[in-house]
């Protein structure tokens, strides 16, 4: 018997049996009144259109038009890759199908229909006037986004602008090239349609976001203001009247699934390619994602805010003490460090996803050490346990088999994570006076295993594809003349990295680490098979 084909488009949404046959959750909303109402009346725009704003970011928005809570959507903004709108967001009507992935292996699946919009982020596209007129609409609340903590660093590991970075300062508000600069752009014309307030919510995944985001949009305005580009009083509406929230986000959001596209396929629903844009953006018109979520939100909204309470489990509307809290706990400690660990390690071991990895004794090892030693300097927020949390994420996140995350993507901008997932531990061990980072013995190995990822040669001694990473061609020109097999060949080339404190937050040799990470790099470079004989000397034989 042939199975009824189903599609993801508002059309293909009317067999509602069809889709109810599949197992798949319908909205019960009237899709397209929501996108009216918020077409005249936008109330949160998101900037970064990826798997996690479908996924996670979007379902949070459905979930209070589900819960009558609220009439209108969210309105999705590329800034860097627009292919996934032309390939996912406009061949699909706006929708994405939502899969959770269970630990019993089984999917639950939801249509995503809160997206009222997907537009390009840029000056050069048609929708950038659209995008101003939202941004000048005294109904806007909220502008969050997910874009990745490379999209906020305007200066190199040297401290020099980048060179798009400078442009943008150079040129003005007009055509702006840069992630930030867009968004000051948008901020002034919101500043000239009368000053209104605006809640600029960074949803990424580092410390202290809010604060960053506001730095590097000042940054720019603070040159546009003495380039005569804008008035100086912009300043001061960015400091009065828009606030910068701080948030803690988590929840894994791996690469689309061969096995979710094929479930999916047997179900009878069409045109689930999964594609990788020339950007190397993994896509699909699903996303699968676990079921663990959490989201906490410094409760600071100058114009109003969407009702988010009770809406997703585990999401907190808080103060900014206990959101930095449980920013730390879960980057600096409880979650990230192990992932980053895995994604290093993962790539030059060859396993081919993370829970994989977790059926390995030395990794398992390994991340529960990473995770002892962030957190010892971590500080219980209160809203969510840093034992339990970190408990979970070994025995049922990062171990769970049906979640099809991959090491490849994990290591990607790992330049731009370790200040963060490794730095701020090892400062903090260096600042406190019953602490001496000098004890630390898992993070430097991990930094080591690091470096010795950049060599772009795994532990069998083949060449390994390196993830896409801002200051790749930068750390791998430190140590180009390092040679696989020679570890006389390192000499100082590892100085400029470990020395760096924009990477790690301190410099390594003055906290009597770098030369301990020199002897391990040399160590793994021995031969093939010296990553996991250096591994199994650190862990102790195990």
């Amino acid at each position: 018997m042939n199975r009824k084909v189903l599609m993801l488009s508002l059309e293909g949404l009317k067999d509602r049996n069809g889709w109810s046959r599949a197992g798949v959750k319908l909205p019960t909303f009237d899709i397209e009144k929501v996108r009216r109402n918020t077409r005249d009346n936008p109330k949160w725009v998101h900037f970064g259109t990826g798997n996690i704003f479908r996924g996670f970011i979007a379902g949070i928005s459905q979930g209070m038009i589900e819960l009558g809570r609220e009439s209108v959507g969210i309105i999705g903004v590329e800034l860097f890759d627009y292919e996934i709108l032309d390939k996912i967001y406009y061949p699909y009507d706006n929708l994405a199908l939502a899969v959770t992935i269970n630990s019993d292996g089984t999917l639950d699946k939801e249509v995503i229909a809160s997206i009222a919009m997907g537009l390009k982020g840029s000056p050069d596209s048609g929708d950038w006037e659209i995008l101003k007129s939202i941004f000048r609409n005294p109904s806007l609340q909220v502008a969050s986004l997910t874009i990745t903590e490379k999209g906020y660093n305007l200066e190199d590991e040297r401290g020099r602008p980048y060179p798009q970075v400078l442009e943008d300062m150079e040129r003005g508000p007009l055509y702006p090239k840069t992630s930030m600069g867009r968004i000051v752009s948008l901020l002034y014309e919101r500043f000239r349609s009368g000053k209104l307030p605006i809640a600029m919510l960074s949803l990424d995944n580092f410390s202290r976001n809010g604060e960053k985001l506001f730095s590097s949009l000042n940054k720019i305005a603070e040159e546009w203001v003495k380039m005569s580009f804008i008035e100086e009083s912009f300043l001061d509406y960015l400091r009065e009247s828009v606030s910068f929230p701080w948030s803690m986000i988590d929840k894994i959001v791996p690469r689309p699934s061969e096995f979710v596209r094929k479930h999916l396929e047997d179900l009878g629903i069409v045109r689930m390619e999964i594609y990788i844009t020339e950007k190397k953006t993994f896509i699909a018109p699903f996303v699968n994602m676990e079921r663990a979520q959490y989201l906490v939100i410094e409760d600071s909204f100058p114009n109003g805010r969407p009702p988010f309470e009770g809406v997703s489990r585990n999401l907190f509307l808080t103060d900014r003490d206990t959101v930095e809290k449980s920013e730390r706990m879960k980057v600096t400690a409880c979650l990230n460090p192990l992932h980053t660990t895995l994604g290093v390690f993962g790539c030059l071991l060859g396993y081919k996803t993370i829970a994989d990895e977790m059926r390995d004794p030395l990794l398992v090892e390994l991340v529960k050490g990473v995770g002892e030693e962030g957190i010892k300097v971590v500080v219980d927020p209160g809203i969510i346990n840093p034992r339990e949390f970190l408990k979970e994420a070994i025995s049922e996140r990062l171990s769970n088999p049906y979640l099809p995350d991959v090491p490849q993507r994990i290591a990607t901008d790992t330049s731009q994570k370790v200040p963060i997932r490794f730095g701020e531990t090892i400062r903090a061990y260096h600042e406190r006076p019953d602490l001496d980072p000098t004890e630390l013995k898992y993070i430097p190995f991990v930094i080591a295993g690091w470096c010795r990822y950049l060599l772009g040669v795994d532990d069998e001694g083949k060449p390994m594809e390196l993830s896409p990473d801002p200051l790749l061609d930068t750390l791998r020109g430190y140590i180009a003349d390092v040679r696989f097999g020679d570890p006389y060949s390192v000499k100082d080339r590892l100085r400029p990295i470990l020395s760096s404190s924009q990477l790690f937050k301190v410099n390594l040799y003055e906290v009597g680490l770098g030369h301990r990470i020199e002897e391990h790099f040399k160590r793994m470079i021995a031969g093939p098979g010296a990553v996991r004989k250096t591994l199994k000397e650190i862990l102790g034989g195990i």
